[in-house]
């Protein structure tokens, strides 16, 4: 049997950083959201409703994901050309296809068909009476939570490697305007 690496915990790959912290939180927050979306779909008896919700949520998800760690097309824009580069240098390091781009559903198929046994299981669970639509929410909310968790990682990863000056938060903007 091969050891397990534990992968580090977005908190942990925060190291401390209150900036970045505050972003994972925002962040775990509309994703826990769209996965009970994503559950509530699962319980619906119409094979292939799933995938295209799954879809369609992962496609908004993402790009909001995105703004909370500054790694949005536009934001990447207003960059300079130096901070620019090492923000890409980072994305092609870390491997993300859904950070700095346009995210469209085809991205979203791409970056799902590393988990697609999952998916596969949470098809077949449907044909089974209640049991199997309970499976098929669990696994709906289960893969959500792993594909943006795994986003969440990869901007902490980007965001650390180019050491990329976070965009202000909600707290921080109500705190900048109040100081004015």
């Amino acid at each position: 049997m091969g050891l397990r690496t534990k992968v580090p915990t977005a908190h942990e790959l925060a190291g401390g950083d209150s900036d970045l912290e505050a972003a994972i939180d925002r962040s775990r927050s509309l994703l826990h959201r769209r996965a009970l979306l994503a559950a509530a779909a699962g319980t619906v008896p119409l094979p292939g409703l799933d995938w295209a919700v799954d879809a369609a949520l992962l496609s908004r998800l993402i790009p909001q994901i995105n703004e909370q760690f500054g790694l949005t097309p536009a934001q990447i824009d207003r960059l300079t050309p130096h901070k620019r580069e090492q923000v890409q240098k980072a994305v092609s390091m870390v491997g993300s296809v859904l950070i700095g781009k346009l995210v469209t559903r085809e991205l979203v198929m791409r970056a799902t068909r590393m988990i697609g046994v999952r998916l596969t299981a949470r098809q077949a669970a449907k044909f089974v009476p209640l049991a199997g639509q309970a499976v098929s929410a669990a696994l709906g909310y289960a893969t959500l939570r792993f594909l943006g968790e795994q986003h969440v990682r990869d901007c902490i990863e980007v965001v650390r490697q180019a050491q990329l000056a976070l965009p202000p938060g909600p707290r921080r903007v109500a705190q900048s305007r109040a100081e004015d």
